[in-house]
């Protein structure tokens, strides 16, 4: 054991206690080692292991810790937020890579508190250069308060690793790979070399189905408990649903993560009970060693809980990885005739069910950027690029003091999901703070137009709004359609966690008014048919009561679908002959959400800004007049935390779900209005086929089909997950909101994407 204190060590051996077991001999000195040749890198690897007596900071005796690990200056991690506890246990592991060892590593903890600054818990050093090389230490450090030095804020312990890296790692194109997440402050970095870009790329997929758990500990005072499940493999992480009420519950629900270590990983995986109002509880841990598990295989795990009751089930399988690759602009597979040949005989209709999974592949080429905006005091940035597919990331290397970058590279994806849209985010590199964000573009894979090499408009980060500067890419989509058309009707793939989810006032309101429209389409359409029964127009009168006779009196159960068909034609008749009616409701969505970004920057807290504490309250009320909250916080004898914690629990409810609300009504308007043309196609083969079965075929025996299969999906795939078809349906249609982020902004003159700025390198 290591005793590292921020009085005592320095930046050298002394002050550093090798602590032996009491029955060894004392080592021999060791002779003096020659001088090794000075590397050009070191590897740190460091695992953040617990918390021992932290400082007390919260009202209920207790805090919510979590730590930041820094180097010269710029934050390079921020583990997870262990909340009600003194002695945390994270159990986190971060490799970095750094040139020097001077620099040393900078350790603070903090107590996260909702709405207000952060506090500080105590902070040390760790002095790199008098670590030795090779060896894991286990380190303790005390943490101390500048100032105020005499007082005893715990201990933290962690185990380093320094490891040389030899060969020449200072390749002029660096990569980054980061834990990305999309607020600004939760950044973490790891710099790569350019022989490291494999790094980036994922080895295979752990396919993870959340089955159920049994036995679980009873949290709340009703004897039962609200439970969901968080995973986390680096810095992907998912959460599950939750089932209330419930001690045996039942998700049925899958997630996937990429692999990155060759030789397998660990999964942490935490059970919580959900509470309104407060701090949900924690039930339990368990942990998933993939060392242990064959690939392509499927294996069943009956994981019991530590710290906790009951036992978890789950079902995992490790699969190889697809084809995803990073390579420069000379070298790519689609440019090669023969390897296009054979890619589109691998999407061709032919092998439409081999591999129902493997929908498609997209290849993107980043060519440049033009105009980006100044983020250095300099007046230029140090722009990379990072390109998503769902849950794919990958990045260019950053080219240095340059506002019209050329990256030259070329990103292949396996497209899983052809609704899926890309996503290219372009950040300014920052040694001393996380990156800047300098602008993104979102493009459906079904808006892509192959080979066409286009300049995109930048866009705010809630694509909402124009921001500084353009994109060039190029990008082809090959993608098999029946396939693409089946994974249509399963769940769409989930997002990793990445931000919790905050109150808007500007968001709740949008979310009202779309609720709103919605709601009066309904009323007028109510409206219009009242105004046959009393005879406003005679002529419409006598127009539906003819139909309305007719229709009753000829009446089949075909004419169901068949009568769905109808608005899917007039539709394309009018968009066909250019009378498209959907700007109209872009437009109205686009008033919406023009104060958008100007709300979210007002929210964004500055750091080492406090806002009083009854302004976060007149915010959170003033607009919504949420009379109701107000008497329950004021009759309710809680800490102002909790109050502020129920406040935002029923905000973020009601927000998210005005939202579903208004989403699902504007996709049900949106699939018939062909939005997304493929969509509309498959909506009207299925209709089609629907009206064709129960003409043919007798209601009865339809109903019995259904029935048998639905009483035998258990016993013949007893781990199968559920889904509704018609719903999976209507995700992959996007809503009014999303088509306004997905539309593409018109270019200022002079941006042609074959004429290429001067570099201005500076």
């Amino acid at each position: 054991m290591i005793a590292l204190s921020l009085s005592t060590v320095g930046r050298s051996l002394t002050g550093i206690n090798i602590v032996e077991p009491s029955n060894a001999e004392p080592p021999p000195p060791p002779p003096p080692p020659p001088p090794p040749p000075k590397p050009t890198m070191y590897q740190l690897d460091i695992m953040l292991k617990k918390g021992n007596n932290l400082a007390i900071r919260d009202r209920g005796g207790t805090s919510d810790p979590y730590v930041k690990f820094k180097i010269a200056g710029k934050e390079v991690f921020r583990s997870k937020t262990i909340h009600k506890n003194l002695n945390p246990v994270w159990d986190e592991k971060i490799t970095l890579l750094v040139d020097t060892l001077r620099e040393p590593l900078y350790v603070k903890v903090f107590d996260y508190d909702f709405g207000l600054q952060d506090d500080f818990m105590g902070s040390a050093y760790v002095y790199l250069e008098s670590l030795e090389h090779q060896r894991s230490l286990d380190v303790t450090l005390d943490l101390q308060d500048p100032q105020y030095p005499d007082h005893d804020l715990g201990t933290l312990d962690l185990a380093i690793t320094v490891t040389p890296k030899e060969g020449d790692l200072r390749d002029p194109t660096m990569l980054l790979r980061r834990s990305w997440k999309r607020s600004s402050k939760h950044h973490q970095s790891l710099r790569l070399s350019d022989v490291h870009r494999k790094a980036q790329l994922w080895r295979g997929i752990v396919s993870i189905s959340l089955i159920e758990a049994r036995g679980l500990q009873p949290m709340d005072s009703n004897g039962f408990s609200d439970p969901y499940v968080k995973f986390r493999m680096g810095h992907q992480k998912y959460k599950s649903k939750t089932i209330p009420k419930t001690l045996n519950p039942q998700w049925r629900e899958q997630f996937d993560f990429h692999l990155y270590e060759e030789h397998g990983g660990f999964i942490d995986i935490t059970m919580w009970d959900k509470d309104t109002g407060k701090r949900d509880d924690f039930m339990g841990r368990c942990q998933i060693d993939l060392c242990q598990l064959t690939r392509e295989h499927t294996h069943r795990l009956d994981l019991p809980l530590e710290e906790g009751e009951g036992m978890l089930v789950l079902l995992v399988t490790l699969t190889a990885s697809a084809a995803v690759s990073i390579s420069d602009l000379s070298i790519n597979i689609l440019d090669d005739p023969h390897e296009r040949h054979q890619i589109m005989q691998r999407y061709s209709l032919l092998k439409s069910f081999h591999n129902i999974k493997d929908v498609g592949l997209v290849q993107v080429k980043v060519i440049r950027a033009e105009g980006l905006m100044a983020a250095d005091v300099t007046g230029k940035s140090d722009p990379f690029c990072v390109v998503e597919l769902s849950n794919d990331r990958l990045q260019t290397h950053t080219v240095y003091k340059n506002l019209n970058p050329e990256w030259n590279k070329v990103f292949t994806f396996n497209v899983k999901d052809i609704h899926a849209v890309l996503e290219v985010t372009v950040y300014d590199e920052d040694r001393d703070r996380s990156a800047d964000f300098l602008g993104k573009v979102a493009i459906p894979l079904l808006n892509i137009h192959n080979g066409e090499r286009k300049a995109y408009a930048l866009k705010s980060k809630e694509l909402t709004g124009p921001t500084k500067g353009v994109i060039f890419l190029e990008i082809d989509v090959i993608y098999n359609a029946i396939k693409a058309g089946m994974r249509t009707l399963v769940p769409i793939e989930q997002k990793y966690i990445e931000e919790e989810p905050r109150v808007s006032k500007q968001l709740l309101l949008q979310n009202f008014n779309r609720v709103r429209r919605c709601i009066m389409v309904l009323i007028n359409a109510g409206c219009y048919i009242n105004s046959c029964f009393e005879w406003e127009s005679p002529q419409r009168s006598i127009f539906a009561f003819v139909l309305f006779v007719l229709v009753v009196w000829n009446f089949e159960l075909y004419m169901i679908p068949l009568t769905l068909l109808l608005p899917l034609v007039w539709n394309y008749i009018l968009v066909s002959s250019g009378k498209d009616t959907r700007q109209g409701d872009v437009q109205v969505v686009e008033d919406l959400m023009e104060d958008e970004d100007e709300d979210f920057d007002k929210d964004d807290k500055v750091p080492g800004s406090v806002r009083p504490d009854s302004h976060i309250l007149e915010d959170m009320l003033a607009s919504w007049h949420f009379e109701w909250i107000r008497v329950m916080v004021d009759s309710e004898r809680k800490g102002f935390m909790n109050k502020l914690y129920a406040i935002q629990d029923v905000c973020i409810s009601v927000q998210n779900a005005l939202d579903e609300v208004a989403s699902y009504g504007e996709r049900i308007k949106n699939a018939f209005n062909w939005t997304v043309p493929f969509l509309s196609w498959l909506a009207i083969v299925a209709l089609c086929v629907a009206t064709l079965v129960i003409y043919f075929i007798p209601l009865r025996y339809l109903v019995l089909a259904w029935g048998v299969n639905k009483f035998t999906k258990k016993l013949r795939d007893p781990y199968t997950i559920d889904n509704n078809e018609l719903l999976d349906f209507l995700s992959r249609v996007p809503s009014d909101v999303q088509v306004v982020q997905y539309r593409e902004l018109k270019l200022e003159p002079g941006h042609s994407p074959n004429k290429r700025k001067k570099n201005n390198p500076g």
